[in-house]
């Protein structure tokens, strides 16, 4: 079964400093699920299986065990080049993701080709009840309209959204900050009108002033607008 053969290559490759080092970086995910395979690896290895016959016996036998079977599962999937297979196997996979490393690694490169159709699934994503859907929507959004896709009415989506859970008040910080540095004259009456809860808001300036992307001066004038 590819099951097996998958489970095996990760075992042949497994780096248990590595593993250690996930757990740290994850929380909230389970540490005897985690192998320890680096990332390149897994992503050369991606690319071979989506060229196997028998993938979508991997693909639909979930949940998975492995952190790492989880994290194929979305390199696979990213490679896809058809849009109307690849959106029903997205949706199928969000719920079982449980940590914020397998959602952010998911970003399929088909999607920068249908930025109209992707629109309606990330509209019902950052309504969903699950944590990771929804951190997932506002990353899609984060990653494939910011730039000649822009729209105020995506931020003003992302800025209305509210939640006491952490994955997704950082991502929504983690947008805004990069939103700064891509549309910052749009975006800035966002942070002067102070349209997000505090903490989110305050990690957002925190974020923008790390990037190296916005100026000096715009740094020195976001410090100004921190909620104390």
């Amino acid at each position: 079964m590819i099951k097996n053969e998958i489970q095996q290559f990760l075992f042949e490759n497994k780096d248990e400093e590595y593993a250690k080092f996930q757990i740290k970086l994850i929380p909230t995910i389970n540490p005897e699920s985690v192998i320890g395979v680096r990332t390149p690896i897994l992503r050369n290895y991606a690319k071979e299986l989506i060229k196997r016959d028998d993938i979508d016996c991997f693909l639909n036998d979930i949940p998975h065990r492995y952190h790492e079977e989880n994290q194929l599962h979305v390199f696979v999937l990213s490679l896809y080049k058809d849009f109307e297979v690849l959106m029903p196997c997205v949706e199928n996979f969000l719920k079982y993701i449980d940590n914020w490393a397998t959602c952010d690694s998911f970003s399929p490169k088909n999607f920068k080709k249908h930025k109209s159709e992707l629109l309606v699934y990330i509209k019902k994503w950052l309504k969903s009840s699950e944590i990771y859907t929804v951190r997932f929507g506002i990353g899609m959004l984060m990653g494939n309209y910011l730039g000649e896709n822009f729209d105020i009415k995506y931020p003003e989506m992302v800025s209305k959204l509210r939640s006491d859970e952490y994955y997704i008040n950082m991502m929504i910080a983690w947008y805004f900050a990069t939103a700064l540095s891509k549309q910052y004259e749009d975006i800035l009456p966002f942070i002067e009108d102070k349209k997000l809860d505090k903490w989110t808001h305050n990690k957002a300036i925190q974020k923008a002033i790390e990037s190296y992307r916005i100026s000096s001066e715009q740094k020195e004038y976001l410090k100004t607008l921190k909620v104390k």
